[in-house]
């Protein structure tokens, strides 16, 4: 049986978000996941991985930044995203004790993710994973994006496809290797930064993101 939830985020000095809590029974990891910059916590991406991950044992906590809660438009200022992600990792060791602790998302939000574990430990949080790390802008190849991950400590996944238009696999993988053993890249062949696939690939897109659950449920299992 998997119960979805719906609840209120209290982020100290900012206000109020939505979250969803979407967990199986007997889950033995939780996933803290952040959505990206131009869609909600309720994304059609976003309920697929909820639902995909609590079919594997694994529950989620999905949740709005701020300016998404208020519908302004421009992302929040990273302190302010930082602060969101941190109420709701603080939020999913209350409503999941005693499981493996993981955080991350989308895009944005994985990027957001890693800048708070960057400056600051998130509390009990065992790894962070990428649901496409935005490396640089379209057509705008760079890897300054991604210079704070060297202060991250713990584990960390980068599921990305090879048609990602934000992540040059050029720039990303010398990048990953400098990570060391701490970091994972699982390459989606012919996805793009949200895994859709060709239709000339002769696979579809729940194909990729089948493989894309997979992967990240087998790295939890490994934290665990």
């Amino acid at each position: 049986m998997v119960e979805t939830r719906e609840l209120k985020l209290d982020i100290e000095r900012i206000g109020t978000v939505s979250a969803l809590l979407t967990r199986p029974d007997h889950a033995r990891a939780c996933y803290v996941l952040a959505h990206g910059a131009g869609a909600d916590m309720r994304h059609s991406f976003m309920e697929k991985v909820a639902e995909g991950l609590a079919s594997r044992g694994i529950a989620t906590l999905r949740f709005n930044f701020p300016y998404m809660e208020t519908k302004q438009g421009r992302p929040d200022q990273p302190a302010v995203a930082h602060a969101a992600i941190r109420a709701a990792v603080q939020a999913a060791a209350r409503l999941c004790p005693g499981v493996t602790l993981v955080a991350g998302g989308k895009s944005f939000g994985g990027r957001m993710t890693s800048q708070a574990q960057s400056k600051a430990p998130l509390s009990g949080v065992k790894g962070l994973a990428f649901l496409g790390f935005p490396l640089h802008a379209a057509k705008k190849p760079s890897t300054e994006r991604a210079e704070h991950l060297a202060h991250v400590e713990i584990p960390m996944l980068f599921l990305q496809g090879t048609r990602d238009g934000l992540a040059d696999l050029g720039l990303l993988k010398p990048v990953i290797a400098a990570l060391g053993a701490k970091a994972t890249l699982h390459e989606v062949e012919g996805g793009d930064h949200s895994f859709a696939v060709l239709k000339k690939s002769g696979r579809t897109n729940e194909d990729a993101l089948t493989e894309v659950l997979d992967a990240l449920t087998a790295w939890v299992d490994r934290l665990g």
